[in-house]
């Protein structure tokens, strides 16, 4: 007969990680050993409490989920990671990828598919939500021999989300001078005028 599967969840949110340690926890088959309100707070029993999954969120106080995940891994290393987040960024998704995560879902998931989730991760399954995975599906078709650099990329990719250069200056923690340079080298290499001709351009040739 097969053991219940061991889970221990880290989300801040006393709602949200009660809610899960409840529902999981009454699934027959699962067997939520923990929940903790950081991961700060779960280091020191992380060993002991064996889990096979971790329920993580990215946005914890002190160190965060992406910053957590290495960490964890060193721990647990046999430890299955599913991140549960509200994030949807790009960025942090394979952030958490790169970090560890085994799966990426969204907290708008349904209970169902969350429990469904821990059991496909355990069985080496890569569980995400469905707009998770066209996201990093519609990445591996971008065009690889883009003119454009990496962070050239990032930013026409918040300038198609409608950001202003001070917004992204802001979200990628740059200075204002160092953003129009960047777009001033974007518009050179496409050999477009506007934002407009820009992210038409790059949508034509897959560079976003």
């Amino acid at each position: 007969m097969e053991r219940d599967i061991k889970i221990v969840i880290i989300e801040d949110d006393e709602t949200i990680r009660t809610g899960y340690t409840f529902l999981i926890g009454n699934t027959d088959g699962y067997e939520v050993v923990n929940a903790y309100a950081s991961y700060d707070e779960a280091a020191n029993h992380l060993a002991a409490d064996r889990p096979d999954v971790i329920l993580l969120d990215i946005e914890l106080p002190g160190t965060n989920g992406i910053e957590a995940l290495p960490k964890i891994k060193k721990i647990l290393p046999h430890c299955y990671v599913l991140i549960l987040t509200v994030y949807e960024s790009q960025k942090q998704i394979f952030d958490a990828l790169a970090n560890g995560a085994s799966g990426y879902l969204t907290k708008g998931t349904p209970a169902v598919k969350i429990i469904e989730s821990i059991k496909e991760v355990k069985e080496g399954g890569g569980p995400m939500s469905v707009n998770i995975a066209r996201m990093v599906i519609s990445s591996f078709m971008k065009n690889q021999d883009s003119p454009l650099s990496k962070r050239e990329t990032q930013i026409l990719e918040l300038v198609v989300e409608g950001k202003s250069r001070s917004q992204i200056a802001k979200e990628l923690f740059i200075d204002l001078e160092t953003v129009r340079s960047h777009i001033k080298n974007i518009y050179l290499k496409l050999d477009v005028n506007s934002r407009a001709d820009a992210i038409k351009t790059a949508k034509e040739n897959k560079l976003i």
